[in-house]
């Protein structure tokens, strides 16, 4: 009994770790690890609807950078390799976001005088098709992003979404700063 794991901890705090997703090729041998699109998006265009209608949109999208943040936190610690040079770091992560399908990243700029960087997320799993509504919506990607990069350089960082297929564009644009 002491192996036992309450991954949701009820009753007192709840703390994500990357063993929380549990083995999800045993629990899913039938159905396998992979998921339409749709239904992920189902599950966070719900959840953002109803945190925002219940706490408002600046909160909703704190609550969402800050999930993103400890999913890339998480997401860099356990996938990426953290101890190489940054152009070995960058291209890990692109093989790995793009076999995970979470979007095909490309790096259009770093100033290694301030850290800032500028990178592309195109078919992006959070907005990639969504209609045009004029609003940047990919909070947890920037949040994942800052998360990883932090991960990465030990610094925190502030990303936040520049361009988006919701506004019309056709990659998601980020701007990183070292904060």
């Amino acid at each position: 009994m002491d192996n036992i794991i309450n991954v949701f901890k009820e009753g007192g705090k709840r703390e994500f770790k990357w063993e929380s997703l549990g083995n999800i090729k045993t629990g899913r041998g039938g159905l396998g690890e992979e998921m339409p699109v749709i239904v992920y998006r189902l599950m966070q265009f719900t959840l953002f609807d109803t945190i925002s209608s219940e706490m408002g949109l600046t909160k909703a999208n704190d609550f969402f950078r800050k999930s993103g943040y400890l999913a890339g936190t998480e997401f860099a610690k356990n996938v990426l390799n953290l101890d190489q040079d940054f152009d070995s770091f960058v291209s890990h992560l692109q093989e790995s976001l793009k076999m995970l399908k979470i979007g095909i990243l490309r790096m259009e700029a770093f100033n290694p005088e301030n850290g800032n960087i500028i990178l592309t997320v195109a078919e992006d799993l959070d907005c990639s098709g969504l209609p045009i509504t004029n609003e940047s919506v990919c909070v947890y990607d920037e949040g994942f992003i800052s998360g990883i990069l932090e991960a990465y350089t030990g610094k925190k960082y502030d990303v936040r979404e520049v361009d988006c297929w919701a506004t019309g564009d056709r990659v998601c644009r980020f701007n990183a700063d070292p904060a």
